[in-house]
């Protein structure tokens, strides 16, 4: 069953397919070879001579995918940090130049946050720097993003919009564990096609914003209200797909390189997640 997903469609374990060697063992294929699975044999006994692989690092469990995401995440929040820091006060004498280098390094984090989300997504094997590369763009799009709408609604949406991300993240974890939600095809269908129609739609409006002709996706009125709620619903449903993949690829036993690839799809939605708060709570307090 392949995944719709373009984070996790490289990869032949996260989409649930397995083939056998000549002994009849299970294999997983990566790099346009084929390996054993972990835990199989690689000889019989009438086969003495055939040769264990040399590993030198076991399967992706549960603790290696925490240890990439929380990785990939530390970047993130530091490139962030750093970025507010590191940038002048928006309410001093220098706010307007401050204003416009906020602007600028919004726009460079964005779209070389997006290049390398398309890079990562379809590059057959991951590559943990591009994964901690888009995570440091990332960080320099949230950390600018951030102090705008922090100095234009009160600093205080930043933080309320991190813990609304940690809310989301752990109940909609406890969601697909405890309430056994299983995800079908149909189901992928739909959340892959809703999720590409959104981005879509705001890079249309982003476009005719430059012709002021927009009609308020990306903005914060009645429109980005909308826009953002329906985001933050995508953004809860693609993490069920990221926890179901995440779990499909542990199970298939996955090499433990295949974490970054995981740890890169969480990221991608986690910023998702924040991004969306941030605009809702933006809104609700400019009204």
């Amino acid at each position: 069953m392949q995944s719709s997903n373009p984070v996790f469609r490289r990869s032949e374990g996260f989409n649930g397919q397995r083939s056998t060697n000549s002994y009849g063992n299970d294999t997983y294929n990566a790099s346009g070879m084929s390996y054993p699975a972990y835990g199989t044999p690689t000889a019989t006994a009438g086969e003495p001579y055939v040769r264990e692989p040399r590993t030198t690092r076991g399967p992706m469990t549960i603790d290696s995918v925490v240890q990439k995401t929380g990785a990939t995440l530390g970047v993130l929040v530091v490139v962030a940090a750093l970025t507010w820091v590191m940038t002048g006060d928006l309410t001093g004498v220098n706010a307007t130049t401050s204003a416009s280098t906020l602007y600028l390094l919004s726009m460079v984090g964005a779209f070389g946050g997006f290049g390398l989300s398309l890079v990562n997504s379809f590059k057959r094997n991951v590559n943990p720097a591009l994964v901690l590369a888009y995570a440091a763009f990332e960080g320099l799009f949230v950390g600018a993003f951030s102090k705008v709408l922090g100095s234009m609604f009160g600093q205080t949406i930043v933080l309320q919009a991190v813990l609304g991300t940690v809310g989301a993240f752990a109940g909609t974890l406890a969601a697909y564990k405890f309430l056994n939600i299983r995800v079908t095809d149909k189901f992928r269908r739909f959340v892959t096609a809703a999720m590409l129609g959104f981005v879509a739609v705001s890079l249309l409006d982003f476009v005719l914003g430059f012709f002021s002709a927009d009609f308020g996706f990306n903005g914060l009125g009645g429109m980005g209200l909308i826009s953002s709620l329906i985001g933050l619903g995508l953004g809860v449903l693609m993490l069920i797909l990221d926890f179901d993949y995440v779990e499909r690829g542990i199970a298939m036993g996955l090499p433990e390189q295949e974490s970054w690839r995981a740890a890169f799809g969480l990221t991608v939605t986690l910023v998702w997640i924040y991004v969306e708060l941030l605009r809702i709570l933006a809104i609700l307090r400019g009204d």
